[in-house]
């Protein structure tokens, strides 16, 4: 038997448009399924169709709002572990929580962990996400959790924009080794932006690391929520006499106001993925949005015929 027959697709209410690119792709239609709310807010699944035996792959990135797109995963996961599934591949392009990975402060929790423990629990078979914002998180399981990249689809972008004297710049020093995976990509210099504290009372010092002066500029986070770090970064390097500043990340999260400060920010152009539904009111003419479908559809497609994936971690 074709394994392709044994695969099924299902999707929540998260990122619907990316589930159904994914199902085009792979020509295997998205799962009869609906989600349903009781007047106090309890989520209800109902599966519409058999899944006995059938490998399935659940497309759900916990992105706003957070607990409830956690909850529907959750109750899926557990209605399909019910209903006799073979395997549950829980396919999570933005995995919420990730910044609660460790204890910063006495009396924290690790929700990361956490989440981890009760998809494990619900019944999931394999995580398959996309540039977690901690890669520790891949030990939080006890299951196989397979960390895609996106950092290749953003730089075959810029790579097709021939942007003459581009440097590639991190905004602070956490994010170096993913920068420096987009200069080699680009095969352009490398620069960071570095904070220092200050006397007492006195504003937090920046300073560029790096020849930026007179050059084109790429800022390349993992994740921007409030922004704030993104937008800084271009105005410092705005100060620093740059050209046009770029910027590109694989989540974007964009959490009110973040969208007016890009719009008024140096940056030329945003370049982000669709692992996070972006409504059109968030959609700004500076934004470009690539798809991670192609990568998600690789990857799955040789999760069920037992290929390697780890091609794809590059």
């Amino acid at each position: 038997m074709d394994t392709q027959s044994q695969m099924k697709l299902f999707t929540l209410n998260s990122n619907e448009p990316l589930a159904q690119e994914i199902s085009e792709i792979l020509e295997v239609p998205i799962g009869k399924s609906k989600v349903v709310r009781f007047s106090d807010g309890e989520v209800q699944i109902n599966i519409e169709e058999s899944v006995r035996g059938d490998d399935i792959y659940l497309i759900q990135s916990t992105s706003q709002p957070v607990n409830e797109h956690v909850m529907e995963m959750l109750i899926m996961v557990d209605a399909l572990k019910r209903a006799s599934a073979k395997t549950i591949n829980v396919v999570i392009p933005y995995y919420g929580y990730a910044r609660q990975d460790r204890k910063a402060r006495s009396r924290e929790p690790i929700t990361a962990k956490l989440i981890a423990n009760l998809l494990e629990k619900a019944g999931a078979d394999r995580v398959i996400s996309l540039d977690l914002h901690a890669p520790q998180i891949q030990g939080f399981f006890n299951i196989p959790v397979d960390q895609l990249q996106g950092i290749p689809i953003l730089g075959e972008y810029f790579n097709t924009k021939n942007i003459e004297d581009l440097v590639v710049v991190a905004p602070n020093t956490s994010g170096l080794n993913r920068v420096r995976k987009m200069a080699n990509i680009l095969d352009a210099p490398l620069a960071f932006i570095d904070k220092r504290k200050a006397e007492p009372g006195e504003p937090e010092i920046r300073d560029v690391v790096g020849d930026v002066e007179g050059k084109n500029v790429l800022i390349v986070d993992d994740m921007m929520d409030t922004a704030d770090t993104v937008t800084v970064a271009a105005d410092i390097l705005h100060e620093n006499g740059v050209n046009d500043i770029y910027a590109c990340g694989t989540h974007a999260v964009l959490s009110d106001p973040a969208v007016i400060k890009i719009e008024q920010s140096p940056i030329k152009e945003l370049v982000i993925t669709n692992s996070i539904f972006q409504p059109e009111e968030k959609q700004i003419d500076k934004m470009t949005i690539l798809s991670v479908a192609p990568l998600l559809s690789d990857a799955l497609l040789r999760v069920q015929r037992e290929d390697s994936v780890s091609v794809l971690f590059d």
